[in-house]
Protein backbone atom coordinates (compact mmCIF):
# COMPACT_ATOMS: atom_id res chain seq x y z
CA UNK A 1 0.00 0.00 0.00
CA UNK A 2 1.21 3.60 -0.98
CA UNK A 3 1.14 5.93 1.78
CA UNK A 4 -2.28 7.68 0.86
CA UNK A 5 -4.50 4.24 0.96
CA UNK A 6 -2.31 3.24 4.29
CA UNK A 7 -3.65 6.65 5.75
CA UNK A 8 -6.56 5.82 4.69
CA UNK A 9 -7.24 2.61 6.27
CA UNK A 10 -6.08 3.64 9.31
CA UNK A 11 -8.85 6.28 9.27
CA UNK A 12 -11.17 3.80 8.68
CA UNK A 13 -10.47 2.04 11.15
CA UNK A 14 -10.48 4.76 13.56
CA UNK A 15 -13.97 6.34 12.68
CA UNK A 16 -15.57 2.32 12.45
CA UNK A 17 -14.25 0.67 15.54
CA UNK A 18 -15.15 -2.71 16.11
CA UNK A 19 -16.31 -3.47 12.68
CA UNK A 20 -13.40 -6.30 11.25
CA UNK A 21 -15.60 -7.11 8.18
CA UNK A 22 -16.07 -3.60 7.15
CA UNK A 23 -12.23 -3.17 7.44
CA UNK A 24 -11.62 -6.39 5.70
CA UNK A 25 -13.72 -5.64 2.96
CA UNK A 26 -12.11 -2.18 2.51
CA UNK A 27 -8.61 -3.08 2.81
CA UNK A 28 -9.25 -5.92 0.28
CA UNK A 29 -10.28 -3.09 -2.33
CA UNK A 30 -7.53 -0.46 -1.59
CA UNK A 31 -4.86 -3.48 -1.95
CA UNK A 32 -6.03 -3.45 -5.35
CA UNK A 33 -6.48 0.38 -6.29
CA UNK A 34 -2.71 1.05 -5.92
CA UNK A 35 -1.90 1.48 -8.66
CA UNK A 36 -4.98 3.02 -10.24
CA UNK A 37 -4.34 5.94 -7.74
CA UNK A 38 -0.72 6.47 -8.97
CA UNK A 39 -2.02 6.40 -12.55
CA UNK A 40 -5.32 8.59 -11.70
CA UNK A 41 -4.38 11.27 -9.25
CA UNK A 42 -7.82 13.07 -9.82
CA UNK A 43 -9.37 10.13 -7.73
CA UNK A 44 -7.37 10.52 -4.62
CA UNK A 45 -7.69 14.70 -4.67
CA UNK A 46 -11.37 14.72 -5.66
CA UNK A 47 -11.46 12.51 -2.38
CA UNK A 48 -13.66 9.66 -4.53
CA UNK A 49 -12.55 6.70 -1.85
CA UNK A 50 -13.12 8.56 1.56
CA UNK A 51 -17.03 9.26 -0.54
CA UNK A 52 -17.27 5.83 -1.59
CA UNK A 53 -16.45 4.04 2.10
CA UNK A 54 -18.70 6.63 3.76
CA UNK A 55 -22.36 5.79 3.21
CA UNK A 56 -24.47 8.37 2.21
CA UNK A 57 -27.26 7.59 4.35
CA UNK A 58 -27.42 5.04 6.80
CA UNK A 59 -30.95 4.49 8.64
CA UNK A 60 -31.15 2.38 11.69
CA UNK A 61 -34.66 2.21 13.59
CA UNK A 62 -36.50 -0.28 16.32
CA UNK A 63 -38.84 -2.83 15.20
CA UNK A 64 -41.40 -4.10 18.02
CA UNK A 65 -43.81 -6.82 17.31
CA UNK A 66 -46.01 -9.70 19.19
CA UNK A 67 -45.42 -13.18 19.46
CA UNK A 68 -47.79 -15.75 19.60
CA UNK A 69 -48.31 -15.53 23.11
CA UNK A 70 -48.71 -11.90 23.32
CA UNK A 71 -45.21 -11.28 24.58
CA UNK A 72 -43.53 -8.42 23.00
CA UNK A 73 -40.54 -8.18 21.52
CA UNK A 74 -37.99 -5.08 19.85
CA UNK A 75 -35.40 -6.21 17.47
CA UNK A 76 -33.01 -3.59 15.63
CA UNK A 77 -33.88 -2.86 12.25
CA UNK A 78 -30.73 -0.97 9.88
CA UNK A 79 -30.59 -0.17 5.94
CA UNK A 80 -27.24 0.85 4.61
CA UNK A 81 -28.30 3.10 1.27
CA UNK A 82 -24.18 3.04 0.67
CA UNK A 83 -23.83 4.54 -2.87
CA UNK A 84 -26.28 5.74 -5.77
CA UNK A 85 -23.49 7.22 -8.43
CA UNK A 86 -25.00 4.82 -10.96
CA UNK A 87 -28.68 4.02 -10.48
CA UNK A 88 -31.37 3.57 -7.36
CA UNK A 89 -30.18 1.75 -4.37
CA UNK A 90 -30.23 -2.21 -4.58
CA UNK A 91 -29.23 -4.66 -2.31
CA UNK A 92 -30.33 -7.81 0.06
CA UNK A 93 -32.70 -7.73 3.45
CA UNK A 94 -30.65 -10.06 6.14
CA UNK A 95 -32.74 -10.99 9.25
CA UNK A 96 -30.36 -12.78 11.19
CA UNK A 97 -28.88 -12.64 14.77
CA UNK A 98 -25.32 -11.77 13.55
CA UNK A 99 -26.41 -8.70 12.15
CA UNK A 100 -24.60 -5.17 13.09
CA UNK A 101 -24.36 -1.90 11.41
CA UNK A 102 -20.39 -3.26 10.71
CA UNK A 103 -22.10 -6.71 9.01
CA UNK A 104 -24.14 -4.38 6.66
CA UNK A 105 -21.61 -1.92 5.79
CA UNK A 106 -19.34 -4.80 5.12
CA UNK A 107 -22.06 -6.24 2.39
CA UNK A 108 -23.70 -2.83 0.79
CA UNK A 109 -19.42 -1.67 0.24
CA UNK A 110 -19.05 -5.08 -1.45
CA UNK A 111 -22.72 -4.73 -3.09
CA UNK A 112 -21.64 -1.16 -4.66
CA UNK A 113 -18.62 -2.96 -6.96
CA UNK A 114 -20.63 -6.19 -7.78
CA UNK A 115 -23.47 -3.95 -8.86
CA UNK A 116 -21.42 -1.75 -11.07
CA UNK A 117 -20.04 -5.32 -12.64
CA UNK A 118 -23.29 -5.90 -14.05
CA UNK A 119 -23.71 -3.09 -16.12
CA UNK A 120 -27.11 -2.89 -15.20
CA UNK A 121 -27.82 0.85 -13.35
CA UNK A 122 -27.91 0.02 -10.03
CA UNK A 123 -26.11 1.41 -6.84
CA UNK A 124 -25.48 -0.66 -3.48
CA UNK A 125 -27.33 -0.47 -0.57
CA UNK A 126 -27.85 -3.49 2.28
CA UNK A 127 -30.23 -4.02 5.54
CA UNK A 128 -31.46 -6.13 7.76
CA UNK A 129 -32.42 -6.87 11.37
CA UNK A 130 -31.04 -9.06 14.37
CA UNK A 131 -34.33 -10.82 14.06
CA UNK A 132 -34.30 -14.36 13.93
CA UNK A 133 -36.61 -16.03 11.76
CA UNK A 134 -35.89 -19.76 13.28
CA UNK A 135 -38.38 -21.43 15.48
CA UNK A 136 -40.55 -18.47 14.73
CA UNK A 137 -44.25 -19.42 13.81
CA UNK A 138 -45.50 -17.98 9.84
CA UNK A 139 -47.68 -15.43 11.99
CA UNK A 140 -45.00 -14.43 13.83
CA UNK A 141 -42.96 -13.81 11.16
CA UNK A 142 -45.47 -11.86 9.27
CA UNK A 143 -46.19 -9.79 12.38
CA UNK A 144 -42.27 -8.67 12.15
CA UNK A 145 -41.78 -7.79 8.41
CA UNK A 146 -45.01 -5.29 8.61
CA UNK A 147 -43.67 -3.87 11.65
CA UNK A 148 -40.30 -3.83 9.80
CA UNK A 149 -41.74 -2.19 6.53
CA UNK A 150 -43.83 0.61 8.59
CA UNK A 151 -40.22 2.39 9.24
CA UNK A 152 -38.79 1.14 6.37
CA UNK A 153 -41.13 2.00 3.73
CA UNK A 154 -40.94 5.89 3.66
CA UNK A 155 -37.17 5.17 2.76
CA UNK A 156 -37.59 2.80 -0.90
CA UNK A 157 -39.34 3.32 -4.01
CA UNK A 158 -38.91 1.89 -7.35
CA UNK A 159 -36.49 4.96 -8.37
CA UNK A 160 -34.95 5.15 -4.98
CA UNK A 161 -34.16 2.04 -3.53
CA UNK A 162 -35.02 -1.84 -4.27
CA UNK A 163 -34.21 -4.28 -1.18
CA UNK A 164 -34.19 -7.95 -1.71
CA UNK A 165 -33.95 -11.38 -0.20
CA UNK A 166 -30.86 -12.34 1.68
CA UNK A 167 -30.07 -14.72 4.40
CA UNK A 168 -33.26 -15.48 6.17
CA UNK A 169 -35.43 -13.47 4.07
CA UNK A 170 -36.94 -15.67 1.27
CA UNK A 171 -40.11 -15.74 -0.62
CA UNK A 172 -42.27 -16.22 2.54
CA UNK A 173 -40.70 -12.78 3.80
CA UNK A 174 -40.47 -10.92 0.60
CA UNK A 175 -44.61 -11.73 0.37
CA UNK A 176 -45.14 -10.27 3.95
CA UNK A 177 -42.71 -7.04 3.21
CA UNK A 178 -44.67 -6.32 0.15
CA UNK A 179 -48.15 -6.95 1.09
CA UNK A 180 -47.87 -4.34 3.47
CA UNK A 181 -45.66 -1.90 1.59
CA UNK A 182 -48.71 -1.86 -0.64
CA UNK A 183 -50.89 -1.25 1.78
CA UNK A 184 -48.81 1.94 3.19
CA UNK A 185 -48.46 3.12 -0.21
CA UNK A 186 -51.18 2.14 -1.81
CA UNK A 187 -49.24 1.47 -5.34
CA UNK A 188 -48.09 -1.72 -6.52
CA UNK A 189 -44.24 -1.39 -7.98
CA UNK A 190 -41.41 -3.40 -8.62
CA UNK A 191 -39.94 -1.89 -5.08
CA UNK A 192 -38.50 -5.19 -3.70
CA UNK A 193 -37.12 -7.73 -5.89
CA UNK A 194 -37.26 -11.89 -5.14
CA UNK A 195 -41.39 -11.40 -5.27
CA UNK A 196 -43.36 -14.41 -5.98
CA UNK A 197 -44.02 -15.38 -9.80
CA UNK A 198 -47.79 -14.56 -9.66
CA UNK A 199 -47.28 -10.93 -8.03
CA UNK A 200 -44.13 -9.98 -10.07
CA UNK A 201 -41.29 -12.06 -9.74
CA UNK A 202 -38.87 -13.34 -12.17
CA UNK A 203 -37.96 -16.73 -13.19
CA UNK A 204 -34.73 -18.39 -12.05
CA UNK A 205 -34.30 -15.41 -9.32
CA UNK A 206 -34.05 -18.37 -6.35
CA UNK A 207 -31.62 -20.18 -8.40
CA UNK A 208 -29.82 -17.16 -9.99
CA UNK A 209 -26.82 -16.49 -7.83
CA UNK A 210 -25.77 -19.88 -8.17
CA UNK A 211 -26.78 -20.16 -11.65
CA UNK A 212 -24.29 -17.28 -12.03
CA UNK A 213 -21.60 -18.25 -9.99
CA UNK A 214 -21.01 -21.92 -12.18
CA UNK A 215 -21.25 -20.05 -15.01
CA UNK A 216 -18.71 -17.70 -13.86
CA UNK A 217 -16.25 -20.62 -12.95
CA UNK A 218 -17.29 -22.34 -16.22
CA UNK A 219 -15.55 -19.69 -17.96
CA UNK A 220 -12.59 -19.67 -15.38
CA UNK A 221 -11.82 -23.06 -16.46
CA UNK A 222 -12.46 -22.36 -19.72
CA UNK A 223 -8.72 -20.33 -19.37
CA UNK A 224 -7.06 -23.47 -18.39
CA UNK A 225 -8.96 -25.85 -21.03
CA UNK A 226 -11.20 -27.73 -18.95
CA UNK A 227 -14.75 -27.43 -17.99
CA UNK A 228 -16.84 -28.91 -15.37
CA UNK A 229 -17.23 -32.23 -16.87
CA UNK A 230 -15.77 -34.89 -14.40
CA UNK A 231 -14.94 -32.22 -11.94
CA UNK A 232 -15.29 -32.89 -7.83
CA UNK A 233 -16.88 -30.12 -6.26
CA UNK A 234 -17.39 -29.09 -2.59
CA UNK A 235 -20.25 -26.72 -2.58
CA UNK A 236 -20.42 -25.06 1.31
CA UNK A 237 -24.39 -23.98 2.76
CA UNK A 238 -27.73 -25.40 1.85
CA UNK A 239 -29.67 -22.64 1.16
CA UNK A 240 -30.49 -21.14 -2.50
CA UNK A 241 -27.32 -19.94 -3.49
CA UNK A 242 -26.16 -23.66 -2.79
CA UNK A 243 -29.25 -25.21 -4.55
CA UNK A 244 -28.46 -23.21 -7.36
CA UNK A 245 -24.64 -24.23 -7.57
CA UNK A 246 -25.62 -27.91 -7.47
CA UNK A 247 -28.07 -27.89 -9.92
CA UNK A 248 -26.06 -26.23 -12.75
CA UNK A 249 -22.66 -28.26 -11.84
CA UNK A 250 -24.76 -31.36 -12.15
CA UNK A 251 -26.05 -29.97 -15.47
CA UNK A 252 -22.57 -29.18 -16.98
CA UNK A 253 -21.24 -32.78 -16.09
CA UNK A 254 -19.73 -32.16 -12.76
CA UNK A 255 -20.21 -34.03 -9.27
CA UNK A 256 -20.85 -32.38 -6.10
CA UNK A 257 -19.87 -34.44 -3.27
CA UNK A 258 -20.45 -31.60 -0.05
CA UNK A 259 -22.85 -29.76 1.35
CA UNK A 260 -22.66 -27.45 4.85
CA UNK A 261 -24.69 -25.97 7.76
CA UNK A 262 -23.96 -24.30 11.12
CA UNK A 263 -23.93 -27.69 12.28
CA UNK A 264 -21.17 -29.29 9.82
CA UNK A 265 -21.11 -30.51 6.92
CA UNK A 266 -22.10 -34.22 4.82
CA UNK A 267 -19.88 -35.44 2.16
CA UNK A 268 -21.60 -37.88 -1.15
CA UNK A 269 -19.42 -39.60 -2.92
CA UNK A 270 -22.13 -40.72 -4.85
CA UNK A 271 -22.82 -36.72 -6.09
CA UNK A 272 -25.52 -34.60 -4.59
CA UNK A 273 -28.51 -34.82 -7.82
CA UNK A 274 -31.81 -36.00 -8.79
CA UNK A 275 -33.99 -36.24 -5.75
CA UNK A 276 -31.41 -35.40 -3.41
CA UNK A 277 -31.21 -32.09 -5.17
CA UNK A 278 -35.03 -31.89 -4.40
CA UNK A 279 -34.23 -32.71 -0.75
CA UNK A 280 -32.77 -29.61 -0.34
CA UNK A 281 -35.58 -27.58 -0.53
CA UNK A 282 -36.77 -29.53 1.98
CA UNK A 283 -34.07 -29.31 4.66
CA UNK A 284 -34.64 -25.58 3.65
CA UNK A 285 -38.02 -25.31 4.33
CA UNK A 286 -37.40 -27.50 7.46
CA UNK A 287 -36.19 -24.06 9.31
CA UNK A 288 -33.31 -26.03 11.38
CA UNK A 289 -30.52 -24.35 9.68
CA UNK A 290 -28.77 -27.84 9.74
CA UNK A 291 -27.93 -30.04 7.46
CA UNK A 292 -27.25 -33.67 9.37
CA UNK A 293 -30.58 -34.29 8.35
CA UNK A 294 -29.77 -35.08 4.92
CA UNK A 295 -26.83 -37.72 5.88
CA UNK A 296 -29.71 -39.49 7.90
CA UNK A 297 -32.27 -39.35 4.47
CA UNK A 298 -29.47 -40.67 1.85
CA UNK A 299 -26.97 -42.97 5.11
CA UNK A 300 -23.59 -40.40 4.16
CA UNK A 301 -21.30 -39.22 6.57
CA UNK A 302 -21.72 -36.19 8.46
CA UNK A 303 -18.90 -34.26 10.33
CA UNK A 304 -20.00 -32.36 13.31
CA UNK A 305 -18.54 -28.54 13.85
CA UNK A 306 -16.76 -29.08 10.32
CA UNK A 307 -16.11 -27.65 6.97
CA UNK A 308 -16.29 -29.26 3.99
CA UNK A 309 -12.43 -27.64 2.56
CA UNK A 310 -10.74 -30.99 3.51
CA UNK A 311 -11.92 -33.33 0.78
CA UNK A 312 -10.17 -33.75 -2.28
CA UNK A 313 -12.13 -31.76 -4.85
CA UNK A 314 -11.29 -30.04 -8.07
CA UNK A 315 -13.39 -26.74 -7.86
CA UNK A 316 -15.09 -24.65 -4.31
CA UNK A 317 -18.15 -23.28 -4.41
CA UNK A 318 -18.35 -21.66 -0.95
CA UNK A 319 -21.83 -20.42 -0.83
CA UNK A 320 -22.72 -20.04 3.18
CA UNK A 321 -21.40 -16.57 4.34
CA UNK A 322 -18.66 -14.28 5.02
CA UNK A 323 -15.22 -15.08 6.48
CA UNK A 324 -15.38 -19.43 5.84
CA UNK A 325 -12.24 -19.94 4.29
CA UNK A 326 -9.31 -19.40 7.26
CA UNK A 327 -5.61 -19.76 6.12
CA UNK A 328 -5.33 -23.09 6.95
CA UNK A 329 -8.63 -24.08 4.94
CA UNK A 330 -7.04 -22.34 2.39
CA UNK A 331 -4.06 -24.28 2.51
CA UNK A 332 -6.06 -27.60 2.88
CA UNK A 333 -7.96 -26.95 -0.83
CA UNK A 334 -4.30 -26.60 -2.41
CA UNK A 335 -2.55 -29.44 -0.82
CA UNK A 336 -5.73 -31.76 -1.51
CA UNK A 337 -5.07 -30.44 -5.90
CA UNK A 338 -7.76 -27.85 -5.66
CA UNK A 339 -7.85 -26.06 -8.70
CA UNK A 340 -10.63 -23.36 -9.02
CA UNK A 341 -12.33 -21.30 -5.90
CA UNK A 342 -15.04 -19.43 -7.02
CA UNK A 343 -17.15 -17.35 -4.41
CA UNK A 344 -20.93 -17.81 -4.04
CA UNK A 345 -20.93 -16.07 -0.63
CA UNK A 346 -19.98 -12.41 -0.02
CA UNK A 347 -16.40 -12.09 1.09
CA UNK A 348 -16.22 -16.09 2.83
CA UNK A 349 -12.41 -16.22 2.29
CA UNK A 350 -10.44 -14.11 4.22
CA UNK A 351 -7.45 -12.17 3.27
CA UNK A 352 -5.10 -14.39 4.43
CA UNK A 353 -6.46 -17.34 2.34
CA UNK A 354 -6.71 -15.30 -0.55
CA UNK A 355 -2.96 -14.47 -0.58
CA UNK A 356 -2.57 -18.93 -0.02
CA UNK A 357 -4.75 -18.73 -3.30
CA UNK A 358 -3.03 -16.40 -5.48
CA UNK A 359 0.61 -17.49 -3.75
CA UNK A 360 0.05 -21.26 -5.41
CA UNK A 361 -1.27 -19.67 -8.64
CA UNK A 362 -4.56 -21.44 -8.57
CA UNK A 363 -8.08 -19.54 -9.97
CA UNK A 364 -9.85 -17.84 -7.32
CA UNK A 365 -12.51 -15.24 -8.07
CA UNK A 366 -14.46 -12.98 -5.57
CA UNK A 367 -17.35 -13.11 -4.50
CA UNK A 368 -18.80 -9.43 -5.59
CA UNK A 369 -18.03 -10.38 -9.53
CA UNK A 370 -18.59 -14.61 -8.94
CA UNK A 371 -22.21 -14.13 -7.27
CA UNK A 372 -23.60 -10.90 -9.24
CA UNK A 373 -25.54 -13.28 -10.93
CA UNK A 374 -28.53 -12.65 -8.20
CA UNK A 375 -28.42 -9.27 -7.93
CA UNK A 376 -28.37 -9.25 -11.64
CA UNK A 377 -31.22 -11.18 -12.41
CA UNK A 378 -32.93 -8.85 -9.18
CA UNK A 379 -31.97 -5.83 -11.76
CA UNK A 380 -33.65 -8.07 -14.45
CA UNK A 381 -36.64 -8.30 -12.38
CA UNK A 382 -37.22 -5.02 -12.09
CA UNK A 383 -36.93 -4.31 -15.71
CA UNK A 384 -39.78 -6.67 -16.09
CA UNK A 385 -41.42 -4.59 -13.61
CA UNK A 386 -40.79 -1.84 -15.37
CA UNK A 387 -42.13 -3.36 -18.51
CA UNK A 388 -45.30 -5.04 -17.11
CA UNK A 389 -43.69 -7.80 -19.18
CA UNK A 390 -42.49 -11.21 -17.79
CA UNK A 391 -39.85 -13.18 -19.43
CA UNK A 392 -39.18 -16.84 -20.11
CA UNK A 393 -37.25 -18.80 -18.18
CA UNK A 394 -34.95 -19.42 -21.28
CA UNK A 395 -34.97 -15.69 -22.18
CA UNK A 396 -33.84 -14.92 -18.19
CA UNK A 397 -31.36 -17.66 -18.16
CA UNK A 398 -29.62 -16.70 -21.40
CA UNK A 399 -29.28 -12.88 -20.21
CA UNK A 400 -27.85 -14.40 -16.75
CA UNK A 401 -25.41 -16.21 -18.64
CA UNK A 402 -24.11 -13.15 -20.93
CA UNK A 403 -23.62 -10.79 -17.81
CA UNK A 404 -21.74 -13.68 -16.07
CA UNK A 405 -19.72 -14.22 -19.13
CA UNK A 406 -19.44 -9.97 -19.58
CA UNK A 407 -17.70 -9.74 -16.03
CA UNK A 408 -15.60 -12.75 -16.07
CA UNK A 409 -14.21 -10.95 -19.29
CA UNK A 410 -14.36 -7.17 -17.78
CA UNK A 411 -12.32 -9.07 -14.84
CA UNK A 412 -10.07 -10.32 -17.20
CA UNK A 413 -9.13 -7.65 -19.09
CA UNK A 414 -9.10 -5.14 -16.58
CA UNK A 415 -6.39 -7.19 -14.60
CA UNK A 416 -4.22 -7.66 -17.44
CA UNK A 417 -4.56 -3.69 -18.35
CA UNK A 418 -3.26 -2.65 -14.88
CA UNK A 419 -0.53 -4.97 -14.60
CA UNK A 420 -1.48 -8.09 -12.85
CA UNK A 421 -2.83 -10.35 -15.21
CA UNK A 422 -5.03 -13.39 -14.38
CA UNK A 423 -5.81 -11.94 -10.89
CA UNK A 424 -9.38 -11.78 -10.35
CA UNK A 425 -9.77 -9.70 -7.21
CA UNK A 426 -7.92 -6.93 -9.14
CA UNK A 427 -9.88 -6.84 -12.61
CA UNK A 428 -12.71 -7.57 -10.11
CA UNK A 429 -12.23 -4.24 -8.00
CA UNK A 430 -10.44 -1.86 -10.49
CA UNK A 431 -12.87 -2.41 -13.10
CA UNK A 432 -16.35 -1.83 -10.76
CA UNK A 433 -14.43 1.18 -8.63
CA UNK A 434 -13.56 2.89 -12.19
CA UNK A 435 -16.89 2.97 -13.02
CA UNK A 436 -18.86 4.03 -9.97
CA UNK A 437 -15.78 6.58 -9.31
CA UNK A 438 -15.91 8.26 -13.28
CA UNK A 439 -20.02 8.67 -12.49
CA UNK A 440 -19.31 10.20 -9.08
CA UNK A 441 -16.78 12.91 -10.87
CA UNK A 442 -18.85 13.43 -13.38
CA UNK A 443 -21.90 14.50 -10.88
CA UNK A 444 -19.87 17.33 -8.85
CA UNK A 445 -19.66 16.65 -4.98
CA UNK A 446 -22.62 14.60 -3.90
Amino acid sequence: MNEYVEKLMADVKAKNPGEPEFHQAVEEVLESLTVVLERHTEYSSQKILERMIEPERVIMFRVPWMDDQGEIHINRGYRIEMNSAIGPYKGGLRFHPSVTLGILKFLAFEQVFKNALTTLPMGGGKGGSDFDPKGKSDNEIMRFCQSFMIELYRHIGPNTDVPAGDIGVGAREIGYLYGQYKRLKNESTGVLTGKGISWGGSLIRPEATGFGVVYFAKEMLKTRDTDFDGKIVAVSGFGNVAWGAVQKVTELGGKVVTLSGPDGFVYDPEGIKGEKIDYMLKLRASNKDAVEDYAKEFKVEFFAGKKPWGVKVDVALPCATQNEIYEEDAKELVKNGCMCVCEGANMPTTIEGYKVFTEAGILYAPGKASNAGGVATSGLEMSQNSMRLPWPREEVDKRLHEIMTRIHNTCITTAEKFGTPGNYVNGANIAAFLKVADAMLDQGLV
